[in-house]
């Protein structure tokens, strides 16, 4: 006669906790590790989530980091530094091929065994990559003498090599060629949305946490917009910014103050393509919206974190350059980084300085995988709840091997007139940047009264304020875990 009693106590002492028959189910819900959906687009500036409907609103319901850098404004060596959490000094990936890039390299170097993705999975995420994955790698590749080659870390793998035109293009489907062609059902964002969709899906009924990352071609060369878009914002043009074929850069470094300005025929060019890469976004923007529909349909909408960002930025116009990437100006290394999810402050615009090796230890302590002692970045998390973490750093470091030449480069070898610098090391602070070439030469931008870098100041600076600049320059550079990189001289 005793133990219903004894029975019903104890649920009744279960259920006020959480962890009862009745709130049991709600209870696993909030104990349960969150799902991470991360966006990567290809070559996307800032001046494009203006025609993101959704990033927009995904802004307004979440925290952007207004100060967020690349490593490096390149494909190969920004996605080894988000994969990794190291900076390029430590994955050896500078460029997009050959033995300081690409695939190979990092594949050889055996970086995709260290992954937030190998972690993640190995704590019971499901974990998938659909889209781009490393310049070097294509559908069919064959590693080890083992054809359609998946790395580690991943449940589900549907990869292109070279899908940048959007159509006529083969995924590697979990280790199956799959063909697509020029239909209009073959456009890879759409693709990618579809089987994004039905991957969230999946993981959702399974009842297991999931990271799902979704790397879009677009809109990278040759911006290709969906079949849909392609007649939208007629006569639009680039942004004419102060810097746009700037009028004096008599004062930049050699690589660039022999350039000639723009001629009519340049800046039609890049009107037209500022267009088309304005068009190829609504179809990234149509995806996100896709997979919050499919999140909400699912259940799982409040506990899924959504980073939206770009592998690089581009710059079209500006400084005498047309359509390119690689320099250290602001066009082309500061990008977006959105993020919506469970506890993360809404409509706030984040200004510390972080990077694009702060998303693996990111992922990671969402996760609850662990963050290894080598990773250089630091977890955004405390950022994104609104605290303010100590011994945040205040420079974002930049490493670029140049100039880039040969057919290594493969579709982001750089045209003529497009910017091609010499290796720069590049310190990037809340209101300068300050960069160092091999041969010598310097640059020095003071943001608050030249945010769009058109004066050159490094002469004007103090030999105690160039002596402290380049003393943290030389610490990041050597710097080769996330309490180091934290910490070290600092300079205003």
């Amino acid at each position: 006669m005793t133990i219903k009693p004894l029975y019903w106590t104890l649920a009744l002492l279960l259920t006020v906790v959480g962890l009862g028959f009745a709130g049991g189910a709600d209870a696993r819900r909030v104990a349960a590790r969150p799902n991470i959906v991360f966006v990567l687009t290809d070559d996307l500036a800032w001046n494009l989530v203006q025609y993101m409907p959704h990033v927009q609103q995904l802004r307004a319901r979440g925290t952007t980091f207004t100060n967020y850098f690349v490593t490096d404004s390149l494909c190969c060596p920004s996605r080894a530094s988000i994969f990794t959490g190291r900076y390029p000094h430590d994955t050896n990936i500078f460029t997009n091929g050959g033995p300081d890039g690409g695939f190979t390299t990092f594949h050889a170097r055996g970086e995709e065994k260290h992954t937030f993705a190998t972690r993640l999975q190995g704590h019971g995420y499901r974990t998938a990559l659909m889209g781009k994955y490393l310049n070097g790698y294509t559908a069919q590749k064959r590693v080890g003498g083992h054809p359609l080659y998946i790395p580690p870390g991943w449940n589900e793998w549907d990869v292109a090599g070279n899908g940048y035109s959007e159509f006529d293009y083969n995924l590697n489907e979990n280790g199956k060629l799959v063909h697509y062609g020029s239909q209009p059902r073959s456009y890879l964002t759409d693709v990618l949305a579809r089987k994004g969709s039905s991957f969230v899906a999946r993981a959702a009924k399974a009842d297991k946490p999931f990271f799902l990352e979704i790397a879009t071609f677009a809109p990278h060369l040759p911006y290709t917009p969906a079949p849909r878009d392609a007649e939208d914002f007629p006569g639009l043009e680039a942004p004419r910014t102060p810097a746009f074929d700037e009028a004096d850069v008599s004062d930049k470094p050699s690589w660039l103050r022999d350039h000639a300005s723009l001629t009519p025929e340049q800046i039609s060019a890049i009107d037209t393509n500022y267009r088309l890469r304005a068009q190829a976004v609504e179809a990234v923007d149509d995806l996100i919206a896709r997979i919050e529909a499919t999140l909400k349909r699912n259940g799982v909408a409040r506990n899924t974190y959504i980073f939206f960002s770009s592998d690089n930025g581009f710059h079209m116009g500006e400084h005498r350059l047309i359509s390119g990437k690689l320099t250290a100006f602001d066009t082309d290394i500061r990008v977006p980084l959105v993020v919506t999810g469970p506890d993360v402050k809404r409509g706030r615009n984040a200004t510390r300085v972080v990077e694009n090796v702060d998303l693996c230890p990111t992922f990671d302590h969402l996760g609850r995988a662990g963050v290894p002692p080598k990773v250089e970045g630091q977890s955004l998390v405390a950022l994104l709840h609104g605290k303010r973490p100590v011994n945040w750093r205040n420079a974002a470091l930049i490493e670029h091997h140049g100039p880039d030449f040969g057919p290594e480069a493969g579709p982001d070898a750089p045209a003529p007139g497009s910017g091609n610098p010499l290796t720069y090391e590049a310190l990037r602070l809340p209101h300068s940047v300050y960069l160092e070439y091999t041969n010598g030469e310097r640059e020095y931008y003071d943001l608050y009264s030249d945010p769009y870098e058109l004066t050159n100041t490094y002469s004007k600076l103090s030999p105690g304020q160039v002596a402290a600049l380049h003393s943290q320059l030389d610490w990041l550079e050597n710097c080769h875990n996330g309490a180091t990189c934290s910490g070290g001289p600092s300079a205003r």
